[in-house]
């Protein structure tokens, strides 16, 4: 019986050692590391993905946006989750202008047209979990006669 539970003993105590060893998933990126590039269709915005695959699935990046830049009207194909981190940004959904300043959080179910701007005076910087691929779709513009 003490064999045995010495054998308990030592396996517990080495499993708790590599237990401790092990970064159990958890990533720590400090600001100036971050990987920014540039996003080619956009030109004045960067991203850094800072987990998973934006390009396969579901991801978490950092986006930069340079001060006045303004996107069109678009969707992207994925629920998006979001935290303002600098400056100012403005997503105007359903007529609607929401000023988000950093701390500000939203949200946007899969295809929802809006357009994205950063205010004037300063870049502004967005932390976003995207609940799948990557992708900017632009808004069909209504042709009138």
């Amino acid at each position: 019986m003490k064999h045995i539970s010495m054998i308990t003993l030592f396996i517990s105590l080495f499993s708790i050692g590599a237990f401790a060893k092990m970064n159990m998933g958890s990533t720590f990126i400090e600001a100036k590391d971050l990987k920014w590039t540039a996003v080619a269709e956009f030109p004045g915005i960067q991203m850094a993905v800072v987990d998973g695959d934006s390009q396969k699935g579901s991801h978490h990046a950092m986006h930069k946006f340079d001060a006045g830049l303004t996107v069109p009207m678009h969707h992207h194909s994925a629920e998006t989750y979001g935290t303002i981190i600098a400056g100012t940004i403005i997503i105007t959904m359903d007529g609607i202008e929401h000023r988000l300043t950093p701390g500000s959080f939203f949200t946007y179910k899969r295809n929802q047209p809006h357009t994205t701007a950063c205010a004037a005076g300063a870049e502004c910087i967005m932390s976003l979990d995207v609940r799948g691929k990557w992708d900017v779709i632009p808004e069909k513009k209504l042709v009138t006669n």
